[in-house]
């Protein structure tokens, strides 16, 4: 076990069906992964969450705990968001925190943690003016932002190939 811990943290989109092979590919790289999904990732894949939970040896986090519980995850490294959704981007851009997945990442900002954000969404929604300003945004706040060449190239609508999805190039932008 390594003492480098990144959070993994994954929206609802196709790749989430594959997480395994990102935190797989994480861990031989070096980290000790913690598993975090949006409520709507994690109602994706909520049969696999205690094979996820022992792969990782943590538990998955989906949903904020209670002020008086304790942490159940150690302190994170850095923070990865693959895949991470239209609306993630959009609302971590603006600050918008009304999930767990997104309070860590707005934090994480002030914090100084370094952050990765590996896309996945279609060329319609590429093209939405949102977007480029939700990634500007995020950028000049030191997000690492993988969209375009060398990360994430958005594909036509209802043809997204899975396994082109490039978990290694987000892999190789976390220090």
């Amino acid at each position: 076990m390594t003492d480098r811990v990144l959070y993994l943290i994954s929206c609802a989109a196709p790749p989430s069906r594959r997480i395994r092979s990102g935190i797989e590919q994480a861990q031989a790289a070096g980290w000790d992964v913690c598993q975090v999904f949006t409520p709507s990732a994690a109602r994706w894949l909520e049969g696999e969450l205690p094979q996820l939970e022992e792969l990782t040896g943590h538990p998955v986090r989906t949903s904020y705990k209670l002020p008086d519980e304790p942490d159940v995850l150690p302190p994170p490294d850095a923070i990865l968001v693959a895949p991470a959704t239209f609306n993630t981007l959009n609302k971590w851009a603006l600050g918008i925190s009304d999930t767990l997945a997104l309070g860590l990442i707005t934090e994480a900002i002030g914090l100084g943690l370094p952050l990765v954000a590996l896309p996945y969404l279609n060329r319609a929604q590429a093209a939405h003016p949102a977007l480029a300003t939700s990634v500007d945004l995020l950028r000049t706040n030191g997000v690492t932002v993988l969209l375009g060449d060398g990360g994430f190239v958005p594909h036509e609508p209802k043809h997204g190939d899975l396994d082109a999805y490039p978990w290694q190039a987000a892999l190789d932008a976390l220090p």
